[in-house]
């Protein structure tokens, strides 16, 4: 409660601040719409059911080119595991692909392939890809060769090893590259609505801007902020609840053991 009391009291000392620059007529309404004008644009977009629906578009283009960024990354990830030998031959287009930024790829991407969804997953699957990737690569190879020669003592073979021994150990880092992934896939998705779209939080603040209503751009920015939270707090409650699980189930393992 005390860490919640924190955060509310510095949103409302925010919004006070906002409201005495509004109040202060250095800004006019257009540039610097006051609280009460962009909680009254929120509100009614609520009530008529406009910004659920674009909420909804966006939320399922994220989860299209998060699930498909995350089977990619997987596959890479264990890729450079098992057959180290192979990553020479693409770790420098990898490279080369981390440092372009993918909202430059969407002119391209448009050419290709339209401006419906295909463009725009691609452009979540390339922002997202990375740091799952890095994450979880770094997850398998970061093992403990003392564990796997364990395995092999109890005769484990090179499967059984990867699913009971190198999967448990790298679950911290895949979980650490989803959150981050999943960041990403909000800002990629935003800018991509913005530059070729008919639906999403992107087209609803272009559209808004187009039609010079600041306060329902500020309000689509508060939209998205508060979504991102809300599946950064999801996804955190997520990865607590596995990890007490897995004390849990460790901690009665350990008791079976020791009545043994």
């Amino acid at each position: 409660m005390k860490h919640w009391g924190k955060q509310v009291l510095g949103i409302m000392l925010l919004a006070a601040v906002w409201q005495a620059a509004s109040w202060s007529g250095i800004w006019s309404s257009y540039i610097l719409p006051p609280p009460g004008k962009v909680a009254g644009a929120l509100w009614a977009m609520m009530d008529s059911g406009v910004l659920w629906q674009h909420i909804f578009v966006s939320l399922r283009r994220v989860v299209q080119g998060f699930s498909i960024a995350f089977l990619l990354a997987f596959a890479g990830g264990t890729a450079a595991y098992e057959l180290p030998g192979m990553e020479e031959y693409y770790k420098g287009f990898l490279e080369f692909m981390r440092n372009v930024p993918p909202i430059s790829l969407i002119a391209l991407l448009i050419l290709w392939f339209g401006i419906g969804e295909t463009s725009k997953i691609i452009i979540i699957v390339l922002a997202s890809f990375f740091p799952m990737y890095l994450n979880i690569r770094k997850g398998f190879l970061s093992i403990d060769k003392k564990l796997l020669e364990v395995g092999r003592a109890f005769g484990f073979g090179r499967w059984r090893q990867f699913t009971r021994i190198v999967l448990p150990w790298a679950v911290p880092d895949i979980l650490i590259g989803m959150k981050v992934g999943l960041g990403y896939s909000w800002r990629a998705i935003i800018g991509a609505e913005m530059i070729a779209a008919s639906r999403g939080i992107g087209y609803l603040i272009l559209d808004a801007q187009q039609m010079s209503r600041s306060d329902k751009v500020v309000a689509g920015i508060l939209t998205i902020g508060a979504v991102g939270i809300a599946c950064d707090r999801l996804f955190q409650a997520l990865i607590s609840r596995m990890a007490v699980r897995e004390r849990t189930e460790g901690a009665a393992a350990h008791e079976n053991q020791g009545f043994m």
